[in-house]
């Protein structure tokens, strides 16, 4: 059998959070997203114009683990120039994001760091030559 056409790469993500409104303020007013769809009062569908990210609030007394059967190591966030990094470093700090690196240039070129969203998950926000050159 043959593989299809080539897709449209990954554009969806979609996150357990416990804390669905700290999400939310994350996601929408520092990092910019549109809220898209909102199905119920535990569910939020975010855009930036051509990706979505789906926020599911984990039910109260369900631990993380017990949420989601796989782990999610990162999602990652483009900007389109290697000048951009470092600003958007300094904005999330200044808004008491949580960081898990500095910003970083690294072998291939690209330039990023790692923060936190309230409810823990690893976001990278990353300039990637061959990617943020299409944006």
């Amino acid at each position: 059998m043959t593989r299809p056409p080539k897709h449209l790469g990954l554009w969806h993500v979609a996150l357990n959070v416990h804390d669905l409104a700290a999400c939310e303020h994350f996601y929408v007013e520092l990092l910019g997203f549109t809220v898209e769809w909102r199905p119920d009062d535990n569910s939020v569908y975010l855009s930036s114009g051509k990706d979505n990210l789906a926020l599911h609030k984990v039910p109260d007394g369900v631990e993380r683990a017990d949420a989601r059967e796989q782990s999610l190591d990162h999602t990652g966030i483009f900007v389109p120039n290697i000048e951009d990094v470092d600003p958007w470093y300094e904005y999330l700090l200044a808004n008491e994001v949580k960081m898990a690196t500095q910003p970083r240039t690294h072998r291939d070129g690209a330039r990023s760091f790692y923060c936190y969203d309230p409810d823990g998950n690893k976001v990278q926000v990353l300039y990637h030559p061959p990617i943020s050159a299409q944006l």
